[in-house]
C-alpha cells in the first residue's frame, strides 16, 4: 500500500506523468512494479480497485470545486461589520444673493 501511495504522489507531482496517456502510464507502472490494483485503475479509468487496496470503504460523491465549502467565507464575512458610510452634509447656502421681487 505504501508503494502505491508513493507512486500516486509521484504521478501527481510530475506533470509528464500526470498528463500522460493511459498507455504511457501503464508502461511506467510496469517498470515501477506497481500493484495490480493501481495498474487496473489506470487501465480502466476506475478508482474502485484503488479504494479496495487502500481500504477506503466509502467515498462521498461530492462535486469538486475550487470555492470554499460550507462555513467558509460566509462566516468570516459575518464577523466583519460593514464599513460605515459618511453622513451626507446638508447643502450649503448659495453664495449668490437672491433678489426680492417688489410689488407695487
Amino acid at each position: 500500500m505504501t508503494d502505491t501511495i508513493k507512486l500516486l504522489v509521484a504521478i501527481g507531482s510530475d506533470a509528464s506523468l500526470r498528463y500522460a496517456s493511459p498507455e504511457e502510464l501503464k508502461c511506467v507502472l510496469e517498470q515501477a512494479q506497481a500493484s495490480v490494483e493501481l495498474k487496473l485503475a489506470v487501465a480502466t479509468g476506475d478508482s474502485a480497485p484503488l479504494r479496495v487496496e487502500l481500504c477506503i470503504t466509502r467515498v462521498e460523491n461530492m462535486p469538486q470545486t475550487h470555492s470554499p465549502g460550507p462555513g467558509g467565507d460566509e462566516e468570516e464575512e459575518a464577523d466583519v461589520p460593514p464599513p460605515k458610510q459618511p453622513k451626507p452634509e446638508p447643502p450649503s447656502p448659495s453664495p449668490v444673493k437672491r433678489r426680492r421681487s417688489r410689488r407695487g
